[in-house]
């Protein structure tokens, strides 16, 4: 039986967001640890069929989201402003790479939203980018050129090819023994399949 609850993520998704302010909490109640999945949202869309154009480039369905975001940060209690730019390159999302290389993934991603949708961050600024490094204690340098690295690219695509494989077609996404769920409004659903198939119970 599957230990660790798998979730996939971009960073550019305010939804995976909020899934991830609740989901440590959740796994943690059941004794489980989660897999973290860093994937491009745009190529895993398209690989699944979904050509249509992004949210934020949909003026009612933006305004809609906005307000949905807002709600759901007040359910939560945690802050959510409006993120101040994007990054098609997702580089901060190749980054979690180099934190899963040193066993700090949770805090790389905790710490990197925090400055995104609790801050209201740009994806695309290098200087978010280096204090993001500056605190999880790496070399700023080798952090971003990390970033841009063709071994960050391989593993993004190979990451991403490999969610497609296992049917994920967007994010956020929490997978445990082949269930799927998709989406922040499903955590329900993943807390009572945990509370039926606890790793260790609370």
């Amino acid at each position: 039986m599957a230990t660790a609850i798998d979730f996939y993520f971009d960073f550019i998704s305010p939804y995976s967001y909020l899934a991830h302010t609740q989901l440590p909490k959740i796994a943690a109640k059941h004794g489980y640890g989660i897999a973290y999945h860093p994937v491009d949202l745009t190529a895993i869309k398209l690989l699944g069929g979904n050509t249509g154009p992004a949210s934020r480039d949909q003026p009612l369905k933006i305004k809609y989201a906005y307000a949905d975001f807002a709600r759901w940060a007040k359910r939560y209690g945690v802050p959510m402003k409006r993120v101040g730019g994007y990054d098609p390159k997702c580089r901060l999302t190749r980054g979690a790479f180099l934190a899963l290389d040193r066993g700090k993934a949770g805090e790389y991603v905790t710490a990197t939203w925090k400055r995104i949708w609790g801050e209201g961050g740009s994806l695309a600024d290098e200087a978010l980018h280096r204090a993001v490094a500056r605190e999880m204690g790496w070399n700023e340098d080798e952090f971003v050129a990390f970033l841009d690295s063709p071994a960050a690219d391989a593993r993004f695509k190979a990451e991403t090819d490999t969610a497609h494989a296992r049917g994920v077609f967007g994010v956020p996404t929490m997978m445990l023994d082949e269930e799927l769920w998709w989406g922040n409004d499903r955590l329900d659903f993943v807390d009572e399949y945990m509370a039926a198939h606890a790793a260790q119970p609370a």
